[in-house]
């Protein structure tokens, strides 16, 4: 059905062309415009084409509101206003559309503000007019639809929305027994969320935590709406860092094999080495150096590593000699 809008938009924007160099090439004939039977084809053909439009988008906003999902009010409001104000004034390109809840009970439960925009806008093409009658005009226009039982204009051309006793009592009992329904998902898409992905070669932090919290709970939102999720939070990189560190444990703890180093704070460990990487060059390349003998995975490095990674997890305390359920993370080129 969205199609056959589209299709007869598109005929419609096509012929109301035609329509204008027409009416323009018999008023350049210096004599009173004369009807042509083309030009009053197009015309008559016109006119059908805005009612079809109108009953397809009227037909596409009720099948909105009587879908299984719940109903979006702002949505489905601003969806009949749209027709409304399009049969209105089917002239103004895009004309400005603003439905928000009322503040005050007592006008109604929602409210239409587009006549005073549409007023300007037709101000800044020559034309002038009441914001009020734009007001009524828009009322005029509003189609049949299952969610307003009735209108009153206030102010400089305000619409106040009354809300039908029976639409509010339908979605209220089906709230209560359905509970929340997420929107129709027309096409699932894969969503992939990054998580904090922390250092491990350095110690965890609460920001850890926050951006992880935040992570899942955008996870669990868009599984509720239907969408395929990847939680994406990569831990284990063996990099630069890491050649860093265990060049630092070899030269601080060269007995770390046998000997449990007594490292408490590996936060400050990680800044003396990378301080280290910056100003010794001989030590930067024995970082580098043991990057590449971690990554072809030869024991005693593999070993280094797991020591400093237990570190990280627990966060504090020293080094255990026995580090248990620790995974070697995959090769970067993975």
């Amino acid at each position: 059905m969205e199609d056959r809008v589209c299709e007869y938009t598109a005929r419609l924007q096509q012929q109301e062309c035609e329509i204008q160099c027409l009416s323009a090439e018999v008023e350049s004939l210096g004599r009173a415009p004369v009807a042509s039977a083309r030009l009053l084809e197009l015309k008559e053909e016109n006119s059908r084409l805005k009612y079809r439009i109108n009953v397809l988008k009227r037909s596409l906003q009720e099948d909105d509101v009587s879908n299984d999902a719940m109903t979006n009010i702002v949505v489905a409001l601003q969806h009949v206003f749209a027709t409304a104000i399009t049969s209105a004034f089917p002239d103004l390109s895009r004309p400005p559309l603003a439905v928000s809840p009322n503040q005050q009970a007592r006008f109604g439960d929602y409210q239409c503000n587009s006549a005073m925009a549409i007023a300007q806008m037709m101000k800044a093409k020559g034309m002038k007019t009441n914001p009020r009658e734009i007001a009524e005009q828009i009322v005029r226009h509003l189609p049949h639809n299952q969610l307003i039982h009735n209108t009153e204009i206030s102010g400089p051309g305000f619409i106040n929305v009354f809300l039908k006793k029976s639409f509010v009592t339908r979605a209220v009992s089906s709230l209560l027994m359905n509970g929340v329904r997420p929107p129709t998902l027309r096409r699932r898409k894969k969503v992939v969320v990054d998580f904090s992905s922390p250092n491990i070669a350095k110690e965890m932090h609460v920001g850890h935590l926050r951006s992880t919290i935040i992570g899942e709970s955008l996870c669990r939102l868009f599984e509720f709406l239907g969408y395929d999720v990847v939680r994406l939070n990569h831990v284990g990189d063996w990099g630069t860092q890491f050649g860093m560190l265990i060049a630092h444990l070899q030269d601080q703890f060269p007995d770390y094999l046998s000997v449990s180093p007594p490292i408490a704070d590996l936060q400050a460990f990680y800044k003396e080495s990378k301080k280290r990487f910056d100003e010794d060059e001989d030590f930067k390349k024995r970082a580098y150096s043991c990057v590449v003998r971690l990554q072809s995975k030869e024991p005693n490095f593999i070993r280094a590593w797991t020591l400093i990674c237990d570190v990280s997890r627990k966060g504090d305390g020293p080094l255990r000699a026995e580090p248990k359920r620790l995974r070697q993370p995959q090769s970067p080129d993975h």
